[in-house]
């Protein structure tokens, strides 16, 4: 067990707090603060106990200047200050003298947000590459680091590896959360298990199938990993989302062999036309043509799904079945997360757009979990643990 927030003595300490911030803005307005409200539990402990919180956070990517002056974390800054009663401060500086001095006039309960983290990525990547002058400032601003960004966890940088190193370190109720409830939920599913996984990143989840089809009774897949299988069998997925890697489709091929009994694939899809945005067609999965994109599965495959659906006892939900976004195509994704929904078994899903998706169909009231995490959530499953995570002190008398 590592080190819990709870278990250090932190009154009238600094606390160097790492969260993940990474909000989605469009033109300065925060679209969804659930990662923001999601780090409150943490927050607010530490404000209770009158310490000086000091937040660590990165924000979208940046490579140039230029991507300097979209992605700060300075109405992060100003939307915390909406949520809490504490006073929030915003440093425009990842560090320099006048930080030091800024940090040493707080007050207990006060809270100061950093700009950007990855701003230290231009030019040198020092963010990034974990440099350990830069864990080395960041780790003497405080006396205790706290991890409670489990999104970025999955990340050896100087935010979330390094600092952990140079002070006392600890994780704080989010982090907590995430890995009591994977644990549970996930790495010791009750059965019958069931993974329901779709999506577009079809090379990142080949390592997550693999770690999870001899604990599963089944795999329903959907999108490009769905696609990817179709093409591996010599099914015609004409322009659809799939993956052309050798080694990754080889590696579908001997699983579709290898669990044949536990993987299930699309009956049928709903079709699209890169030169047409108004064309819409429901064909079986035979059926597909060289102009078609697959970007929905048909009702056939749904009602296929929702038999083993309603008969298990813990669903896992990771990715989409299609172009949910688009009202064309989102039947399918729609009708799947509403079985889930509304049946009686344990339902958790993780990785990003699973989640986005049992939000954006507000089903979120009826799932028992929604990690955090995008391709953290999917490392931990895989490997049961993460690298920033598995670098913070273990509490001793744990053991």
């Amino acid at each position: 067990m590592k080190k819990r927030i709870q278990d250090l003595d932190v009154k009238d300490k600094r606390v160097l707090l790492r969260c993940d911030f990474n909000v989605p803005i469009e033109n300065g307005v925060i679209k969804d603060d659930s990662k923001i409200v999601e780090s409150l539990e943490t927050i607010e402990y530490l404000v209770g106990k009158q310490a000086k919180i000091i937040i660590l956070s990165h924000f979208g990517k940046v490579k140039t200047e230029e991507d300097k002056k979209k992605n700060s974390l300075e109405p992060v800054a100003k939307h915390l200050q909406s949520l809490v009663s504490s006073k929030v401060m915003f440093s425009r500086q990842t560090r320099s003298p006048q930080l030091a001095l800024l940090v040493e006039k707080m007050k207990p309960g006060e809270i100061l947000v950093l700009e950007n983290t990855r701003f230290e990525d231009v030019p040198n990547k020092l963010e990034s590459n974990n440099d350990i002058q830069l864990a080395m400032y960041w780790a003497s601003l405080a006396d205790i680091f706290c991890l409670d960004a489990f999104g970025s966890s999955h990340r050896k940088h100087a935010s979330t590896y390094g600092v952990a190193k140079q002070i006392p370190s600890c994780i704080g109720f989010l982090v907590q959360k995430e890995v009591t409830n994977l644990d549970k939920y996930v790495l010791n599913a009750e059965k019958p298990f069931t993974i329901l996984m779709g999506g577009a990143k079809v090379e990142d989840k080949v390592g997550l199938i693999e770690s999870l089809l001899p604990k599963c009774d089944h795999l329903l897949l959907t999108g490009g990993i769905a696609n990817s299988c179709l093409y591996t069998l010599e099914y015609m997925v004409g322009e659809s989302l799939k993956t052309e890697d050798e080694a990754i489709l080889d590696r579908l091929k001997q699983l579709l062999v290898k669990y044949q009994e536990k993987i299930m694939l699309p009956l049928d899809v709903i079709v699209g036309k890169s030169s047409d945005n108004n064309y819409v067609k429901h064909v079986k999965v035979d059926e597909v043509q060289a102009e078609h994109s697959i970007l929905d599965i048909g009702m056939d495959t749904v009602h296929a799904y929702e038999k083993i659906l309603n008969d298990s006892a813990t669903i896992f939900v990771n990715g989409t079945a299609g172009k949910y976004e688009d009202k064309k195509f989102a039947t399918g994704t729609r009708e799947l997360l509403e079985i889930i929904a509304n049946n009686s078994s344990v339902k958790v899903a993780g990785g990003g757009d699973g989640v986005s998706a049992v939000k954006y169909f507000h089903f979120e009231d009826k799932f028992t979990y929604l990690s955090t995490g995008g391709g953290a959530t999917l490392e931990y499953i895989i490997n049961g643990g993460l690298p920033a995570i598995d670098n913070i002190e273990d509490d001793i008398e744990e053991q």
